[in-house]
C-alpha cells in the first residue's frame, strides 16, 4: 500500500501561508537534497484546489529543460482534490470530485510509490484529522511571522504523532518527521 506524505515550510509559529515571501533565506544545498530525495520517493502529486491553482499558473510555463523541478512537476501524475475544478489545464491531472476519503483510500491502494503532498494545508489537516495522511514533514524554519494561515488551527482535535526522523540544517531549518503515533 503507498503513502500519502506531506512535505511543509512551517515557521516557528506554525504559519505556513506563502512561503515564497520567507522560505528563501533558508534555502541552502541541506534542504534541495532533503526536497529533492522527497521528490524521488513520491511518483504521484496530491494537491488541494488552491495550491493547485498556484502551480498550475507558474509550473508548466516553467523551462523543463532548465530547471528539473519544472520537469518532474510537468510529468508527475498530479491529483486534485475539488468540488469545484472540472476542466483541470495542467498536463496528467486528473480531479478526485467524489468522496474525497474514499478516493484517496483507492489511490493509496493502486501499485506505485509514495504520493507526495505539497502546500495544500487544508487538505493536509484534514487527512490528519481523518487518518489518511501517513508521514508529515515539517521543514521548521527558525522565523517568527505573527500572522497568517496555520497548520494546526484551533479546533482541529488531539492527533497523537511520534516522531520518526529529525535532522537540522546549518540554517537552523529543523527537518522533523510524523507518523500517527
Amino acid at each position: 500500500m503507498r503513502k500519502i506524505i506531506a512535505s511543509l515550510f512551517i515557521s516557528l509559529d506554525g504559519v505556513t501561508e506563502a512561503p515564497e515571501t520567507w522560505h528563501f533565506p533558508y534555502l541552502n544545498d541541506e534542504m534541495h537534497q532533503a526536497v529533492a530525495a522527497q521528490m524521488e520517493a513520491a511518483d504521484a502529486l496530491l494537491l488541494g484546489r488552491r495550491t493547485y491553482d498556484i502551480f498550475a499558473a507558474h509550473w508548466p510555463q516553467q523551462d523543463a529543460a532548465k530547471d528539473p523541478m519544472a520537469a518532474t512537476l510537468n510529468a508527475v501524475p498530479k491529483y486534485v482534490v475539488s468540488t469545484t475544478l472540472t476542466s483541470p489545464t495542467w498536463e496528467n491531472t486528473t480531479v478526485l470530485a467524489g468522496d474525497p476519503h474514499k478516493e484517496l483510500t483507492r489511490l493509496k491502494d493502486v501499485p506505485g510509490k509514495h504520493i507526495g503532498v505539497t502546500g495544500s494545508v487544508a487538505l493536509v489537516a484534514w487527512m490528519l484529522r481523518e487518518g489518511l495522511l501517513d508521514e508529515l514533514t515539517l521543514l521548521v524554519h527558525p522565523i517568527v511571522l505573527g500572522s497568517g494561515k496555520r497548520l494546526f488551527e484551533e479546533g482541529i482535535g488531539n492527533i497523537p504523532l511520534a516522531l520518526t526522523r529529525s535532522a537540522t540544517f546549518s540554517t537552523g531549518v529543523l527537518n522533523l518527521t510524523y507518523e500517527r503515533a
